[in-house]
């Protein structure tokens, strides 16, 4: 008796293996999600933007998970769910910025001319036309640039003493310190330099006041961040520098330094970032001046974060359209400088990168 084989039944495979949304999903749920926002926004009366942009983003994310689950199955809708949640925040983070920036802008371009940058407020009133931020960029470069000099040097020898060199409860508490020094308030080291030295010696505010302040504020973000740079150097390098009988100094400069120098000036434009708009420092150590001030070491001298304060009113003077729109070129003109400086050292750090042989 001869028995007959039965072929093997094969799975079932679903229907929604291998499916996909179409490419217009992505536009569609955001449309969808922003027209849901705009009608709750109008239908329940919010005020403001802040909760309509966030229940759009909200809506967004949940719609295109829950269409994404119905055709593509559960992995891909955890996936999607996850990049979209990325991509959410990423635009979350990037939105306050460009609107910042473009207010800015918007505010600050009708004021920009040939003059406002040629021209001092010496001798303009609060209720006249005219004046410009000449004195105040002179200021805020000079200072700036005094503290860069005193803390970037300070900042990098420290990092490279951490990370070359330190070992042990000196080098903790010097890390320690560091940690501490970054979440210092900057009145606080305003009112430092004060005490120690404007009250203790009876001097009247002046720039280099200022600008030590400032390089107390930098020193701190110098050192960190240069120290991160310093890390990412592959140890191999050093070893084979060692190796081949070379002394650890020489080595830093030959070896450690040329291969992080991209990285280092990148930290240390983060530095001359992170006090560039400072202005309760220099309120109490440099006070402002109208009139055009090159000398850093005697006198009052007016820079950019300070001018934009006085501009509104904050020393007593009538608010204006005029001294409005004084106090948006002048934020401008502060803005464009840090990017200036960013474009700068991004070009120093290309032509300072080691090629590769």
């Amino acid at each position: 008796m001869s028995t007959v084989g039965t072929a093997p039944t094969k799975p079932a495979i679903s229907p929604l293996v291998g499916a996909r949304l179409p490419g217009w999903a992505l536009p569609a749920v955001a449309a969808g999600a922003v027209a849901l926002a705009l009608a709750a926004k109008y239908g329940l009366g919010w005020t403001g933007w802040t909760t309509a942009f966030f229940t759009a983003a909200a809506l967004f994310v949940i719609i295109l998970t829950a269409w994404s689950f119905a055709v593509e199955g559960l992995r891909r809708a955890k996936d999607r769910m996850a990049s979209t949640l990325i991509y959410a925040s990423f635009v979350a983070a990037l939105v306050p910025l460009v609107l910042i920036l473009g207010y800015i802008l918007v505010k600050g371009f009708s004021a920009l001319s040939p003059d406002f940058l040629t021209h001092s407020m010496s001798g303009v009133s609060s209720r006249e036309p005219g004046g410009g931020v000449y004195a105040a960029m002179v200021g805020t470069i000079q200072q700036v640039a005094i503290a860069s000099v005193i803390a970037l040097p300070i900042g990098l020898l420290t990092a490279i003493y951490l990370v070359e060199y330190g070992r042990g409860v000196f080098a903790r508490a010097v890390t320690f310190f560091v940690d501490v020094m970054t979440g210092v308030p900057s009145i606080v080291a305003g009112l430092f330099v004060y005490t120690a030295l404007l009250l203790q010696f009876g001097l009247r505010p002046f720039g280099f006041a200022g600008a030590i302040a400032l390089a107390i504020l930098m020193l701190p973000v110098a050192v960190r961040s240069s120290e991160e740079m310093l890390k990412l150097v592959p140890r191999d390098l050093r070893e084979a520098s060692y190796a081949l009988g070379v002394p650890r100094w020489r080595t830093i400069i030959k070896v450690v330094l040329p291969t992080a120098m991209s990285g280092l000036i990148t930290s240390g434009l983060l530095a001359v970032a992170r006090v560039a708009g400072e202005t309760a420092p220099l309120i109490l150590l440099v006070g402002y001046a109208a009139k055009i001030n090159f000398n850093p070491f005697a006198g009052d001298q007016a820079t950019l974060p300070v001018m934009i304060w006085d501009q509104l009113g904050k020393r007593g003077g009538s608010v204006t359209e005029y001294t409005t729109d004084r106090a948006w070129g002048a934020a401008l003109v502060l803005v464009l400088l840090v990017l200036i400086l960013n474009i700068v050292a991004r070009l120093l750090a290309r032509l300072t990168r080691p090629k590769a042989r």
